[in-house]
């Protein structure tokens, strides 16, 4: 007797796999009054509720009645009670989120004694403007090399509701999207133009007249917004705001750091002699005009260039110039 075979387990379908669920929730406005009328009336319970309990508890023992002053005292304890359970202290820049049995009742925002649901669950969220510091991240820039780079962040909270029940711990949470966040637009931008120009077909003169360029260490502006639109749309599902974000550190990692400062240096270099040919160029110009035009002297074009090839190594070269001194002709 054979055994038929067994057919392989089939896959899910997209209508069998189930979609992620998120907290759809929004803050709204919780039931809160100042605190001093009702502490007021808690106080003159707890005075009547002895008193009532006291004669109460007397008249029993003696056999004369009580009862019922002794339940109309136990009633106005309990209110008492329950009265002192609604209290809270909000100090400015502070939120309490009331929860009655696990469903959410709404944010009291309001300072200073406050009197709410009793017997509900209140947890304080501050609404302070926050910042912190990311951590020193290693990141390969757009062209490959790899930077350390770190940001400041300015944060605060939005919606308090968001921020209690989308998350786990909104804290964390912004402070693990702000590294990633960090990551990705690093990784979208050159160090600078050099570095950019080194892996494209441009010229260097092209790249710095180029406006869509930007670059990480001469457009820190540029590259912090996109870092607030960024980690904005990154926090928002906890009810989260991002006011400001800036580049804290911004260097190129130990392992390239020597051959980028020598590529560094050879450009100051070129930058430098390119000045020096410039300016010497311009003083050659104007001392043949010179000399054509106030000193009576013609120069054929060989003489001409003869003098302008003396004069740039003049003033061109690092070294003392050597004169020579010429005893003869003009032409010896």
């Amino acid at each position: 007797m054979t055994t038929p075979p067994v057919a392989p387990p089939t896959p899910p379908t997209a209508s069998s796999v189930v979609p992620p669920v998120r907290v759809d929730i929004a803050e709204k406005r919780g039931f809160a009054i100042t605190g001093w009328p009702v502490l007021l009336g808690v106080l003159a319970l707890v005075a009547v509720a002895t008193v009532l309990l006291v004669t109460g508890l007397e008249a029993l023992d003696a056999g004369d009645g009580g009862a019922l002053e002794a339940t109309v005292g136990g009633v106005a304890a309990f209110l008492a009670v329950l009265g002192l359970s609604g209290f809270c202290v909000i100090q400015p820049g502070d939120t309490r989120v009331v929860t009655f049995f696990g469903a959410y009742v709404g944010t009291v925002r309001r300072t200073g004694l406050s009197w709410t649901v009793p017997l509900s669950g209140r947890r304080g969220v501050p609404v302070r403007v926050q910042n912190f510091e990311t951590q020193t991240l290693k990141v390969n820039e757009k062209t490959g090399s790899p930077v350390q780079v770190s940001a400041i962040v300015v944060w605060q909270v939005a919606d308090t509701a968001k921020a209690v029940f989308a998350v786990d711990a909104y804290d964390d949470f912004v402070a693990t999207q702000a590294e990633a966040a960090l990551r990705h637009v690093v990784a979208t931008h050159p160090y600078d133009a050099q570095a950019q120009a080194s892996v494209s077909d441009q010229t260097e003169a092209e790249i710095e007249r180029s406006p869509q360029i930007v670059t990480l260490r001469e457009n820190g502006n540029e590259v912090a917004d996109e870092l607030v639109v960024e980690l904005n749309e990154r926090i928002h599902i906890a009810g989260l705001e991002v006011l400001e974000v800036r580049l804290s550190n911004l260097s190129y990692a130990p392992e390239i750091a020597g051959a980028m400062l020598q590529r560094q240096q050879a450009q100051a270099v070129l930058d430098a002699r390119q000045v020096m040919v410039t300016g010497a160029v311009s003083l050659v110009s104007e001392a043949l005009s010179m000399l054509e035009q106030n000193g009576d002297i013609e120069l054929d074009p060989e003489r001409r260039a003869a003098m302008t090839s003396n004069l740039m190594t003049v003033l061109v070269g690092g070294g003392a110039a050597t004169p020579v001194v010429n005893v003869g002709t003009l032409y010896n």
